[in-house]
């Protein structure tokens, strides 16, 4: 498995100060144990209901803040885990959607962490987070129907060679790279500001390893810290 190392583009440092991440790529395995997936999934609502991390109101209005300091406007696009902690406020609990999906759902949901799940092998050269130029596509769904969309310029975004992979930093993953079961190598990202402490970006990679082994005996992961 060689490695993969995302670049993260230096004038981001005046949008989200103290900002680092957890790079994960994994080498799956075939799934034997499907069950740890909603298991996971199911405990990490629980969790967040009952038992909430303390650092979570401070870490998502951080996310916030990041948001608006780019132009997004957070309450109409927030970030990945804000939006999933509100559905899990609304409902109760997250539908099961696939099991390595699911697994780091619960992980994003358990710690209040955006955290992201690709396709590595759908890639055209190395992940980047930068700032957009407006002109580079994104390939989403609007209606139903496949439609190719664009970033504004300065807006945050994740990208390959080929266009974006994540639009407004961690709002909507595109449809070239999505990641499901079914994808041999995987590439995991948790991105944390500094009101999250630095301990629990490392049990939150700890977690997500250890479940996705779980679900797949045989997987293998590589993980790396970037910061601005």
């Amino acid at each position: 498995m060689s490695l993969v190392t995302p670049s993260i583009d230096s004038r981001l440092a005046g949008i989200a100060p103290g900002f680092r991440a957890l790079s994960i790529l994994v080498e799956a395995a075939p799934i034997t144990h499907p069950e740890v997936a909603a298991a996971a999934l199911a405990q990490a609502c629980q969790q967040m209901i009952n038992d909430d991390v303390p650092w979570a109101d401070a870490h998502l209005s951080g996310w916030d803040e990041v948001f608006k300091a780019f132009g997004a406007k957070p309450k109409r696009t927030p970030c990945s885990a804000s939006a999933l902690r509100k559905r899990v406020l609304k409902d109760g609990s997250l539908p099961p959607l696939d099991p390595v999906v699911d697994i780091y759902n619960a992980v994003s949901i358990r710690y209040a962490i955006p955290v992201g799940g690709e396709n590595l092998a759908a890639y055209s050269g190395t992940p980047r987070l930068t700032l957009a130029e407006g002109s580079e596509p994104f390939d989403t769904f609007k209606e139903g129907q496949p439609v190719v969309e664009h970033p504004e310029p300065g807006e945050v975004i994740w990208r390959d060679d080929t266009g974006v992979t994540c639009r407004r930093w961690n709002w909507r993953q595109g449809i070239r790279t999505r990641l499901d079961s079914q994808a041999q190598s995987m590439w995991f990202i948790l991105e944390s500001l500094p009101s999250m402490p630095l301990a629990a970006l490392d049990e939150a990679g700890d977690e997500l390893v250890n479940n996705l082994q779980r679900l797949m005996p045989g997987a293998t992961a590589q993980v790396q810290m970037l910061t601005l």
